[in-house]
């Protein structure tokens, strides 16, 4: 699921939450997301782990702090981490710290995950629009697990739930980071064809949503546009189309130079390989 490398300025929304870290916290951000060599980000990302979970066990009600320990393992393990047993650890742990931030920012859905879907469903109207940062670490932090733990059916069998946290934040705050919400949920709706419960059509509306969102600065949208959906649908102009676009474009903007830099190497890979694919 390389797709989950475009989702870093998202993750890093979690991360670096201004959890009584002042203006080191935004500072540290915007140097990440402006750094052309993802390198230095994997060299200096373990530090930060260890520093995340020493807060946390300073202070393990703090909501922000949780979910800045959900946001940098999800960054770091869907980055970084190659092996599948240790992003299985990995992930678990920032599925964990998204899931208490949510129960200590709303009490009402402490364990809410264990709950019958409908009842799941339900309790998520509890929250509102100051909800959304706590219910999109919670929502991220939980689809990375199911990804790193996709041998386990169990766990793909909690996708919809993971939809339909995704689909409430649409409904509360759908511009939350740049549209993110509706490229995640762009994505789950194009891994599967059509016959196996894919809505391919509803994908396309959400990818063109996070483009518009993001004014087209994020040009991760456009490459898990063609992998997704343009390749789902075996439509090569689109796919070609949208990738161009992406090595044409100007990638090294305020906010948007690591995505994008990762995002013109997929370009890259993918263009390269759809003579074998089409």
């Amino acid at each position: 699921m390389r797709w989950f490398k475009q989702l870093i300025p998202a993750l890093l929304a979690i991360v670096f939450c201004g959890c009584g870290m002042g203006n080191l916290s935004h500072n540290l951000s915007q140097a990440i997301l402006n750094q052309d060599d993802p390198e230095i980000v994997r060299l200096g990302a373990p530090a930060y782990l260890l520093l995340i979970d020493s807060f946390i066990e300073g202070d393990p009600d703090n909501e922000k702090m949780l979910r800045a320990g959900a946001g940098l393992y999800s960054v770091y393990t869907a980055v970084f981490v190659d092996d599948q047993e240790r992003a299985a650890r990995l992930s678990k742990r920032a599925e964990a710290y998204g899931e208490r931030a949510l129960c200590e920012r709303e009490k009402l859905l402490c364990g809410v995950k264990q709950s019958p879907y409908e009842d799941y469903v339900s309790a998520l109207q509890v929250l509102g629009k100051r909800d959304v940062p706590a219910l999109y670490a919670f929502a991220v932090s939980w689809l990375l697990a199911i990804k790193a733990n996709s041998s386990d059916w169990n766990a793909l069998a909690d996708l919809p739930k993971v939809e339909a946290a995704l689909a409430r934040l649409v409904e509360l705050d759908e511009g939350y980071e740049r549209g993110s919400a509706h490229l995640y949920l762009g994505i789950l709706q194009t891994v599967r064809p059509p016959a196996l419960g894919g809505k391919p059509e509803e994908g396309r509306l959400h990818f063109e949503r996070a483009l518009a969102l993001s004014e087209g600065k994020d040009l991760g949208v456009k490459v898990e546009y063609a992998r997704n959906y343009a390749r789902l649908l075996y439509d090569r102009e689109l796919h070609d189309r949208l990738l161009r676009e992406v090595l044409a474009a100007e990638g090294d903007l305020p906010g948007y130079t690591l995505l994008n830099m990762l995002a013109k190497e997929q370009a890259r890979k993918l263009l390269e390989s759809a003579d074998n694919y089409f």
